[in-house]
């Protein structure tokens, strides 16, 4: 494979680090670094960072930028659904927000018995448990197949370095992460925003395999979107037109999502016992065109590369002078 110039400028101005000292506050995430303004507002920058298995990988080109604009374009379907915290987008990987009180449970809903991480529910079947995350699951299941319904999958929210962990909706509510009222609605906000990504993604010819949402409180105690929703880091996407023949011949979906990254790290090691191999230059280019891609494809919007010249740290700094020129 050829990296193109385009490509060479752009693995040399990936954004892998965020903080910029003129703004209070900051924090550093896996991907996102943030900053909690005084006056309420929360910056978050979505770096091209990548993260898998509880650990940093590499750092992918557009890869930030792919992430907040195709929570753009999600937050901008759903916000009749589900109120979120978005104010404004300075910049094409930033996101000004709300600052929430961001409820401790990560709300993971899946459609299909997939995944390959811990607290995936494939490796946990496939371990031979059929109780999970309080759902029952009978005898015979394969990989990839289609779960009898849409489920709900909880896990706690793990502090940096440390992994989550399954929880069912009745230790939420008896442990008081949540008040039963709290979970119901946002049981029934999650259910419904993905009930709508999905149908907007198999009419672009893509299945929503499965996905992860963050909740937060506002000032006034109401549920609202948080994070990212929708996007290849916190989603699973598989191409349609393919994915019952390779199913029945056992073969992996084709997918536009970072399972691609797992998958290929498994290929080299195992990620939880051993260090992670470095990954060359041309499997990040094609990564990062699998993200392209997905945006493309769910939006139907061509993505903008921009001036691949400029490191995408600057660009972002010139960005946050205009949007909060109080502290530059």
């Amino acid at each position: 494979m050829t990296i193109s110039e385009r490509d060479q400028l752009a693995l040399a101005g990936v954004l892998t680090d965020a903080e910029y000292p003129e703004l209070p506050n900051f924090q550093r995430g896996k991907v996102r670094d943030s900053y909690d303004l005084p006056d309420g507002r929360r910056v978050m920058i979505a770096t091209d960072r990548q993260s898998a298995f509880d650990k940093v990988l590499a750092a992918v080109p557009f890869k930030g930028q792919v992430l907040t604009q195709t929570a753009r374009f999600w937050f901008d379907q759903t916000a009749d659904i589900c109120p979120n915290h978005v104010i404004d987008y300075p910049d094409p990987n930033v996101v000004v927000a709300k600052t929430l009180e961001i409820l401790p449970i990560e709300m993971v809903v899946r459609d299909y018995m997939t995944g390959s991480t811990d607290t995936s529910i494939w490796p946990m079947y496939n371990r031979g448990e059929r109780l999970l995350y309080g759902h029952q699951f009978p005898e015979g299941l394969v990989k990839n197949q289609k779960l009898p319904e849409t489920i709900i999958t909880p896990t706690t929210k793990a502090e940096a370095g440390e992994h989550d962990a399954p929880i069912t909706s009745a230790e939420i509510v008896n442990q008081g992460l949540l008040t039963q009222e709290q979970w119901d609605d946002v049981a029934a906000k999650s259910l419904a925003v993905f009930g709508h990504g999905r149908e907007i993604a198999a009419r672009n010819g893509l299945i929503l395999v499965d996905t992860k949402f963050e909740f937060g409180l506002d000032e006034n105690g109401e549920i609202i979107l948080a994070d990212e929703i929708l996007t290849p880091d916190s989603s699973r996407y598989w191409k349609a037109e393919s994915y019952e023949a390779r199913l029945a011949a056992g073969k992996e979906p084709e997918s536009l999502d970072k399972e691609f990254l797992r998958l290929w790290v498994r290929g080299q090691c195992d990620p939880y016992k051993d260090p992670v191999p470095s990954i060359p230059p041309e499997t990040l280019i094609e990564f990062a065109g699998k993200y392209v891609s997905l945006f493309e494809t769910v939006t139907g919007l061509s993505f903008d590369y921009g001036d691949t010249a400029k490191p995408v740290r600057e660009r972002v700094r010139e960005a946050l002078v205009q949007a909060c020129p109080d502290y530059f």
